[in-house]
């Protein structure tokens, strides 16, 4: 009997969980790779061109907060930061080399979109990994939510790596409040 008690909590869980990964919707939009939506709070993506901010700013997003490192094939920094600008929309850097993790760029990602002026926030790195690593983490520290729902709201939104999800777990781990 217990055992059932338990299997029934966990299917419980495990469908409240996927239930709410359904928030995220899947588009199609001109200039950028892998667009995941969550509800109005924020997009994660991955490649994106300048010519696709100024749609970006007109979806209502108040900020670019941009995980590409200038080095990148195709990541072309100054040209879409000019195109924020010109748009009238926030841009922020904070280069993340998932080969390397630096905890402090995600120290500066909690600082950003803790900001209600960066909300909501457009998210993007080259195919949508790191951005929805980033989220992850977001979820999990200042949301609280466990890593099982963390997780399967990641994956929805692009994370397909497991180093990145290692990151994400040992960020948290070693960031408990």
């Amino acid at each position: 009997m217990k055992l059932r008690l338990i299997l029934a909590t966990a299917c419980v869980l495990s469908s409240l969980a996927t239930l709410h990964a359904q928030g995220v919707t899947k588009e199609s939009v001109a200039g950028v790779t892998n667009f995941a939506r969550l509800e109005t709070t924020i997009a994660c993506a991955g490649a994106t061109t300048p010519a696709a901010v100024a749609g970006l700013k007109q979806m209502g997003y108040a900020s670019i907060i941009n995980l590409r490192q200038a080095s990148e094939p195709g990541a072309d920094i100054e040209a879409e930061a000019a195109a924020a600008k010109a748009a009238g929309i926030n841009f922020v850097h904070l280069p993340f080399n998932a080969a390397s993790p630096d905890p402090a760029v995600v120290d500066n990602f909690l600082k950003t979109i803790a900001d209600p002026r960066n909300n909501p926030a457009f998210l993007h790195c080259a195919s949508a990994n790191r951005a929805a690593a980033f989220w992850m983490i977001k979820r999990m520290q200042v949301d609280k939510w466990n890593a099982d729902r963390a997780g399967i709201e990641a994956a929805a939104l692009g994370l397909t790596s497991g180093a990145l999800k290692t990151f994400a777990l040992d960020y948290v781990q070693a960031h408990k409040q």
